[in-house]
């Protein structure tokens, strides 16, 4: 769709001169709208924030059903240097514990918990693929060149969230040391952008090793990100009570600190140049700047771009506009929530917490790959045949995939009735299958079927006995995050890696600028303003559209402080 297509947003309209206008109005209620508005209103600005759900977090959330504990979203936590600074810098307490992974082939199984067990890795590969022990100790080498890398980007607190003036021995102690090795390392890192199919398949011949690895992450992930996963498991946290732990902390930290916070509220038109956004029941909301930290379509498609000034802005956000309608959200993942009568110690023995599970050794494979575009380039009909072929790939694929498993009991005892586990499973997937299945009436009927090749592929290998023990299930797809959450393609990390053009800064040192747009006095944060993306960025971005917003409101009231006629000494004021 391109911006002449786009749905038109409501006409300009006057603003009532009495009504409140607010130094910053933040446009959604996850992460990045949290920290954008904590550190705003710290700043002694007078923030508005809307949620269109009725609480905040976005994809970081938690909710309880039947006595067990759920995460809505994501997993587990990385704190990459930014998390447990952001807290900090805020003076939020909130309780974590470590969160340890294990990985998973078939039957072996091993725990990822500190820089000894590669060694480990290293053997579960070589136990499957013996023929390729030496591009497997390539590839072990290459990881470690990568987590070193990954140790100097993130071995540090980050600078956003220390005071540089105040902390002089962070500065010269760390920080100063710090940047020569940064600006090293990152050189290197951007040597490393190609997607890490590619980079794999320059280290090893066998495809199966290659889509054992690789597929743990998105389409065309960037190698130099893939590559260092095993430092991103050992970073992994989880906060006690599960992870809408940390959301509600930050929005009850807002409140505390005068952040207005509207739920269950959708904004529906942004008029930039008047200052001001529209709910989607007709209130007037007006704003000196305007932070978005929401889905980016949206953003455009909520402005009518035609009322912009001629002096450029109108065409850089029509380009703008465009851009993004021409690229996809990243992939997305369908989630199984199942309730078990076993005992957590039966899982424990298994594996830790958050688990990496793969079925069969040979991954997914190219002939699954090419299955599915087969199918998703079909014309749409609502015959049986399609329906089985849906079903044919979805069963090949359960049982080759790689699974995320979360089980939050084994990180927090109270998350699940005793002698009983709480189950999420989870698998990349794509959105366009789910709106194909939803335009062919047969979603229902399609995501059932997921969840019993999920719950049957476990209950073969690693989970035997796993379906006769479940007592509750319910799952998610692409199509609900996209629903409750409101993102393009439920993408779940911003833009997706296969689009020819990134449209978000996607180099460290350009970080600064992510939170730029086309449009007047409006920032951006969240999984969209930069990539690769995930829950750190969501954060630092929101605290660099704070940070921006402070400094230009400062700016702007010095100047009309500087406007403003002197009186002298012994000059009498006007009545």
């Amino acid at each position: 769709m391109n911006a002449a297509n786009r749905p038109i947003a409501n006409k300009e309209i006057p603003v009532d001169s009495d009504k409140t206008v607010y130094d910053v109005i933040v446009v959604g209620g996850g992460m990045a709208g949290l920290t954008a508005s904590a550190f705003a209103a710290r700043a002694g600005l007078s923030v508005l924030l809307f949620e269109k759900e009725s609480v905040v977090g976005g994809l970081i959330n938690s909710f309880e059903r039947n006595g067990f504990v759920w995460d809505a979203g994501i997993r587990a936590l990385e704190n990459s240097g930014i998390i447990l600074p952001m807290l900090e810098s805020l003076g939020i307490s909130v309780d974590f514990v470590r969160s340890p992974v294990s990985l998973g082939i078939e039957d072996q199984v091993i725990p990822v918990e500190t820089m000894a067990n590669l060694a480990d890795y290293q053997s579960l590969l070589e136990h499957f693929f013996p023929d390729n022990r030496e591009e497997i100790t390539e590839i072990i080498r290459d990881i470690k060149r990568v987590m070193k890398h990954m140790d100097v980007l993130y071995g540090i607190e980050n600078p956003a969230f220390k005071d540089l003036r105040r902390d002089r021995a962070y500065l010269f102690n760390k920080l100063l040391p710090w940047l020569g090795k940064f600006l090293i390392t990152i050189g290197k890192i951007n040597r490393m952008s190609m997607p890490v199919e590619e980079h794999l398949e320059s280290l090893c011949s066998s495809r199966p090793l290659i889509d054992i690895i690789s597929q743990h992450f998105f389409k065309k992930t960037p190698a130099f990100f893939a590559m260092s996963y095993f430092s991103l498991y050992l970073d992994y946290i989880y906060p006690t009570g599960g992870t809408g732990e940390l959301p509600k902390a930050v929005g009850a930290f807002c409140t505390a600190s005068g952040v207005q916070i509207k739920t269950e509220t959708r904004i529906s038109a942004v008029h930039p140049m008047q200052h001001t956004v529209i709910d989607e029941d007709g209130g007037v909301h007006a704003y000196r700047r305007l932070v978005w930290a929401a889905d980016l379509k949206t953003l455009y498609r909520s402005v009518n771009i035609e009322f912009l000034p001629e002096d450029g802005t109108r065409r850089k956000a029509r380009d703008r506009a465009n851009l993004m309608e021409a690229c996809v959200g990243g992939d997305s993942v369908f989630s199984l929530y199942l309730a078990v009568d076993i005992e957590p110690e039966w899982f424990a023995a298994k594996s830790n917490g958050h688990f990496f599970y793969t079925p069969l050794c040979q991954g997914v494979g190219a002939d699954i790959h090419s299955q599915l575009e087969t199918l998703l380039t079909s014309p749409r009909r609502k015959d049986s045949v399609m329906l089985e072929d849906a079903k044919s790939w979805i069963e090949r694929y359960v049982k080759s995939t790689t699974f995320e498993i979360s089980i939050p009991v084994l990180k927090d005892t109270s998350l699940a009735p005793a002698g009983r586990t709480g189950l999420i499973i989870s698998v990349l997937s794509d959105g366009v299958l789910w709106e194909m299945a939803k335009s062919c009436d047969w979603y229902e009927e399609l995501k059932t079927f997921m969840e019993d090749c999920l719950i049957d592929s476990l209950d073969a290998s690693i989970y035997p006995g796993l379906r006769d023990a479940t007592i509750d299930r319910f799952s998610y797809t692409p199509i609900t995050i996209t629903e409750v959450v409101g993102t393009s393609e439920g993408a779940i990390t911003g833009w997706a890696f296969t689009n020819p053009v990134l449209p978000a800064v996607h180099r460290m040192q350009q970080v600064g600028h992510s939170v730029l747009t086309a449009l007047p006095d409006v920032l951006q944060a969240g999984q969209w303003s930069y990539s690769p993306s995930g829950l750190p960025i969501a954060i630092l971005t929101g605290k660099l559209a704070a940070d921006r917003v402070v400094k230009e409101l400062r700016k702007r009231k010095r100047r009309i402080r500087g406007t403003q006629p002197s009186i002298r000494k012994n000059q009498s004021c006007p009545p």
